[in-house]
């Protein structure tokens, strides 16, 4: 199993390289035709290598091509361009690369064009060092990537093969506000790679994703582009242990509590949950379940609710310990609300959960422990929208005093009233709109 990722790296790099070679002879082949036919000669300079050669008789039949396709100047423009950052020097670079940002963003053909020219590597190798000038190389490579990836997988494959996540910073705190959002939308990009047979590593891109979402430097913009990223690489199952090794779990928890990027965070807790390894981790944190049960009262984001019920269904499935550990918690009185009050995949969930409750306590008190159900009047006559809201803070108000009598009269039984309190000062903190948690 070790050599296997060699193997199919190994591969999915031979097959591009055979890929651009067959490209290359092929254009080679119809520049020579085109040459016999208007019997015009190229020859390159005496100072270039051999391999540059090669580079420009590419350039220049694109040249040639682009000028039958289009009227304006921009292949000219694209074939100076490619020139320049092949052989130019730092400043002539940084010109083509300005150039190549604004030729890029116009179609995908020419994107593609781009990629056949051979800029993406040295694009790649601009990403590196810490010096000013090398910073503003830095991040405009970054950016002329970043057009080049979009909606191109090819593109995305070959940024990948040419090393692009070993280049990668090795902390976010170096970078600023403007260059973390650009290196987290070229990343969010070749992160779907992911869902495809092309081969990965994505542990690289899972540490510097990380370091991003841990600074507190970092935009909220900033953050949901890197918890798009997670996203995609959580949709594969065998990231997993990557992401649950090296304090994701933590991290996407404590994002999970900020409104702006909770949805976004609890995602991807939903896709790891569901793996061996993913629940191990949720189980071992110490903000579970009270991170989740604090979301589950978010009555104005109900797709957070229906995500936070869900996950707690999934760690508490089948899992008497993960159950006591939420019943201990005072999760019974917030899936009551979410029962009454919440979405209607909430309330399902919710219900679910309720019912294993009521069945394990009914399996460990006897069949008449269980709460005692009453139907409640029903009136079948149509209500105005002032009197529905009218109602549901009428119900509100009587399910947080029945709880409250209910937690007082549970814990004074079972504990002595020694931590009646605790529950007293929680009902009394929650707010007009959610129980506690």
């Amino acid at each position: 199993m070790p050599n296997t990722p060699k193997t199919t790296s190994s591969t999915s790099s031979n097959f591009y390289l055979t890929y651009l070679k067959l490209r290359f002879f092929t254009k080679l082949k119809r520049f020579l035709q085109i040459k016999a036919k208007s019997k015009e000669q190229f020859q390159p300079s005496d100072h270039q290598p051999s391999n540059g050669s090669e580079i420009l008789i590419v350039i220049e039949e694109k040249g040639i091509m682009g000028k039958e396709s289009d009227k304006d100047n921009g292949w000219m423009i694209l074939q100076k361009s490619v020139k320049k950052l092949h052989f130019g020097n730092w400043d002539e670079k940084e010109v083509a690369v300005k150039e190549i940002i604004k030729l890029a963003k116009e179609d995908l053909k020419r994107r593609k064009f781009m990629a056949e020219l051979g800029v993406i590597p040295p694009l790649v190798a601009m990403i590196r060092g810490s010096d000013q000038a090398v910073l503003r190389r830095q991040r405009l490579a970054v950016q002329a990537l970043t057009q080049l990836a979009n909606g191109s997988f090819t593109n995305k494959a070959l940024m990948v093969e040419a090393g692009i996540l070993s280049k990668l910073p090795q902390k976010a705190d170096n970078l600023d506000g403007n260059t973390r959002q650009e290196f987290a939308e070229l990343i969010l990009s070749i992160s779907l790679l992911a869902n495809t047979q092309f081969n990965m590593d994505s542990s690289r891109i899972i540490s510097f994703v990380v370091s991003i979402l841990d600074s507190s430097n970092s935009s909220v913009e900033t953050k949901c582009t890197c918890l798009g990223t997670l996203y995609n690489i959580s949709s594969v199952l065998e990231n997993s242990a990557s992401l649950a090794t090296n304090g994701t779990v933590t991290t996407l928890l404590r994002l999970s509590s900020l409104k702006e990027v909770s949805e976004k965070a609890l995602a991807t807790l939903g896709n790891l949950v569901v793996t061996l390894m993913g629940k191990k981790a949720m189980e071992e944190s110490p903000m579970m379940p009270d991170s989740l049960m604090e979301i589950m009262t978010w009555e104005e984001q109900p797709k957070c609710q229906e995500l936070s019920v869900y996950i707690l269904m999934i760690l508490a499935h089948q899992s008497s310990i993960q159950r006591e550990k939420m019943s201990k918690a005072g999760i019974v009185p917030v899936l009551l609300e979410v029962a009454l009050l919440g979405s209607s995949l909430a309330q399902k969930r919710a219900l679910k959960l309720l019912q294993w409750f009521k069945d394990e306590r009914q399996s460990k008190m006897g069949p008449h422990s269980g709460p005692q159900v009453g139907r409640m009047p029903i009136d079948s006559s149509p209500m105005s929208p002032r009197a529905v809201d009218e109602s549901k803070k009428l119900m509100k108000k009587i399910v947080k005093q029945s709880l409250y009598k209910n937690m007082e009269t549970i814990t004074s039984r079972a504990n002595g009233g020694g931590d009646s309190s605790r529950f007293k000062s929680l009902v009394v903190s929650s707010s007009s709109k959610s129980l506690p948690y």
